[in-house]
């Protein structure tokens, strides 16, 4: 069954415009005639604009709210997300698996654009492709796209280029880091598909992680908002099956099952030459996750969160 992702992601977006002056985001349309959705490159953006620009990441399946965060984890507001549709709000559409990479232009796509498109391997695993008459994506850059990256994306996704609607926000602003930070989710899919689960076996899925400060820089902001999930996400999962299964796969799942783990994600990160793909895939998931077996009533919890490092990471 289609969810119309894209169709559902795009009344989120109009209302988002219509809100556009209390929401400090602005629209344009270059040459070719995409429609851009400014969230923090040259408009001001804000924690609404981003806690929206994660819902429309989300294809309008998921719910982002801020809520107070754990005091001795870090002091002030947490990310708090959730979805009854794990597999179509975190992995057909906010998962950033699309490389938008254009002359000079690059930046990590996401948004339902992708399930229509399909470029991806994973779509093949998990279905949810679709046809679309219009396409929203979200890219996670301090660049604003030109016409030759909205006629690229339009070509992908067999849309014209007005019916292209892109929404930008870079890392080191108000909205990109609310938008970042809301994957806590999304995170935890995705390292359940790494280790082969099949993901219909997930239910609905709830996470929290604690909101950083907005950085100075956009990598240092790849630091902190990589850290806040890593060290700081708390998921909860409902799942289906084996009580078994899910104690055996359960310790692979946090973060602290890397090698790499337990130093500031911009360590790491520098460590490596700034190159995600050598860091240890297992890293990328929360801290904490808990799995409630909906068939069982069984729930377990693997991992732990560390004050000390996000103090590192966020105070610096």
């Amino acid at each position: 069954m289609s969810m119309q992702l894209n169709q559902r992601a795009l009344r989120i977006c109009e209302r988002m415009l219509e809100a556009s002056a209390t929401l400090r985001i602005a629209s344009s349309a270059p040459a070719g005639g995409a429609r851009l959705v400014d969230c923090g490159v040259q408009a001001a953006g804000g924690l609404e604009a981003g806690r929206l620009l994660a819902e429309c990441c989300m294809a309008g399946l998921g719910f982002v709210r801020f809520v107070p965060g754990q005091q001795q984890l870090w002091p002030g507001p947490a990310v708090q997300v959730r979805t009854d549709q794990p597999l179509a709000a975190c992995m057909a559409a906010q998962y950033a698996g699309w490389e938008i990479n254009v002359n000079d232009f690059f930046a990590m796509g996401s948004g339902p654009m992708r399930a229509a498109a399909g470029r991806e391997e994973l779509f093949a695993a998990i279905g949810h492709t679709e046809a679309a008459d219009a396409v929203v994506g979200i890219l996670e850059t301090r660049a604003l796209p030109d016409a030759d990256v909205a006629g690229y994306i339009a070509e992908s996704c067999d849309v014209s280029a007005s019916d292209v609607t892109l929404l930008i926000a870079p890392t080191a602003s108000l909205a990109g880091n609310v938008q970042i930070v809301a994957r806590s989710v999304e995170t935890t899919l995705h390292k359940l598909f790494e280790l082969g689960v099949d993901l219909g076996l997930v239910n609905s899925g709830y996470g929290t992680a604690p909101l950083p400060p907005v950085a100075r820089d956009d990598l240092a902001g790849i630091g902190r908002t990589n850290d806040a999930i890593l060290y700081g996400g708390e998921v909860t999962l409902w799942v289906e099956g084996d009580d078994a299964y899910w104690k055996n796969i359960g310790p692979q799942i946090p973060s602290i099952s890397s090698t790499d783990y337990g130093e500031p994600f911009a360590k790491i990160f520098k460590r490596y030459d700034h190159d995600f793909y050598k860091i240890d895939r297992k890293l990328f998931s929360p801290a904490v996750v808990q799995l409630i077996n909906t068939h069982t009533g069984s729930m377990f919890r693997f991992g732990e969160t560390n004050s000390k490092i996000l103090h590192q990471s966020f105070a610096t």
